[in-house]
């Protein structure tokens, strides 16, 4: 099956337990999915780039590489291995998108930028890297303008907390629809929120969503994720589909 992270308007972003859990995700979503892997679950990059290589053959580089809850502590094990990989989607702090970039010469790559909410709609908070102990407060505009130029292409916007800010959720879509810039809302979505969140940021006029869909679609006692759940979100992006466009 082909790969289509880069065709359609929504791409779903979710974990995995395991090679065979991916397969069944990959093929449940027609490729329309980007299996996420943690740096944080890696003691070193040689194991990551071992185990990538099994999933990016499996999968035909349907491949997210994370932080894992956003941590600023694994943003130079995510550069790391992303010079040695390169693969198609990377998740980083916003400081450290520039260097990221650097390490890369894949040409479709994409690099998110972790942003965080403020309460205020209109404004983030982009001091999400290590050593950035106290607020940096922009207006969305401003830092989707420093993201592209840093080589990022989209903004990663982290903890959503579901439906708990969709005031400013909706504002940061707006704003990525006028600079023509991808979005990625994380934290808190789940089967019951999901279409909701996902239309939003279509009927603002945004290219390309992709909400990151993970513990809420896990199986606690297992660690898979759960299929049925999968396609009931992948039913929504259909739907949506259908709706706003591919």
């Amino acid at each position: 099956m082909a790969h289509n992270f880069y065709n359609g308007r929504i791409c779903l972003n979710v974990l995995a337990a395991d090679i065979t859990n991916a397969k069944e995700i990959y093929e449940a979503t027609d490729g329309h999915v980007l299996i996420g892997l943690l740096s944080s679950n890696y003691n070193s990059v040689h194991e990551a780039l071992e185990d990538i290589k099994v999933y990016d053959k499996e999968l035909d580089g349907a491949i997210s590489l994370g932080l894992g809850g956003g941590n600023p502590e694994q943003w130079k094990m995510v550069a790391d291995i992303s010079r040695e990989y390169q693969p198609r989607h990377i998740n980083q702090v916003f400081p450290k998108v520039g260097y990221t970039r650097a390490t890369v010469n894949h040409s479709q790559t994409m690099i998110n930028s972790l942003v965080k909410p403020t309460g205020r709609p209109g404004f983030v908070d982009i001091a999400t890297g290590p050593t950035n102990k106290d607020p940096i407060i922009v207006e969305v505009e401003a830092a989707i303008q420093l993201s592209k130029e840093m080589g990022g292409n989209s903004l990663k916007f982290f903890p959503m907390g579901g439906t708990s800010r969709l005031e400013e959720y909706e504002a940061v879509a707006e704003a990525c629809a006028r600079e023509g810039f991808y979005l990625e809302p994380t934290g808190g979505i789940d089967v019951q929120n999901s279409s909701q969140i996902m239309e939003i940021a279509l009927r603002a006029g945004v290219k390309k969503v992709i909400p990151h869909v993970y513990s809420s679609i896990i199986d606690a006692s297992t660690g898979r994720t759960k299929l049925e759940d999968v396609q009931s979100i992948y039913h929504f992006v259909k739907q949506l589909g259908d709706q706003y466009g591919e």
